[in-house]
């Protein structure tokens, strides 16, 4: 099995040609959870209930931490996108697919370096026009990214753990992504 230093250096030299603003790299246990982020969601969010990749598809707060720590380690990230008004829903929300890209990017350098991996991005899964919720299985669970805040993650704790700025200024988009790694098991 690989190192975990040999696979972070082999990362790291592949990021450098992705539009990564920032990155760091965590224990799993570094991971700030909390029940309150899924009161967010609950009240809040148009996706909850209607998604593998919300809760309460993506199991409770308690279930989401505990598949985290089944990793070795998290590289968490950040994307940017300017806009002419990050008060615009729809214009912000159009910067998400870029970042959503970077993602699968990253996770596919993970699975070269023999990784298993979750991959945890900004905003709910839009593979399927209409997912599948609560009536069948996800169609896609290899390529399907949960949303952080759905995993119950506090993101701005989370920057602050890994130093990563939370915002960049008044209309630049912060994207955040993870991705949970493990070496495959022989």
């Amino acid at each position: 099995m690989r190192k975990r230093e040999e696979i972070k250096a082999a990362v790291e030299a592949e990021i450098a040609a992705l539009p990564v603003v920032q990155y760091a790299w965590l224990s799993c246990g570094d991971i700030p959870f909390s029940e309150r982020v899924r009161t967010i969601c609950r009240q809040e969010c148009p996706r909850y209930g209607t998604s593998w990749s919300c809760p309460p598809g993506t199991g409770s707060v308690a279930e989401c931490r505990e598949n985290c720590l089944q990793y070795e380690g998290v590289f968490v990230f950040t994307t940017i996108a300017e806009v002419r008004d990050a008060a615009d829903m729809e214009e912000t929300l159009a910067t998400r697919s870029a970042h959503e890209e970077v993602t699968m990017q990253i996770r596919a350098l993970f699975a070269q370096q023999s990784c298993e991996t979750l991959a945890l991005s900004g905003e709910s899964c839009a593979i399927c026009r209409e997912c599948s919720y609560p009536d069948g299985p996800c169609r896609y669970p290899d390529k399907m990214m949960p949303c952080i805040e759905g995993y119950g993650i506090v993101v701005p704790l989370l920057a602050e753990k890994a130093g990563i700025a939370f915002e960049n200024g008044g209309n630049i988009v912060t994207w955040f992504g993870m991705i949970l790694y493990r070496q495959h098991k022989k």
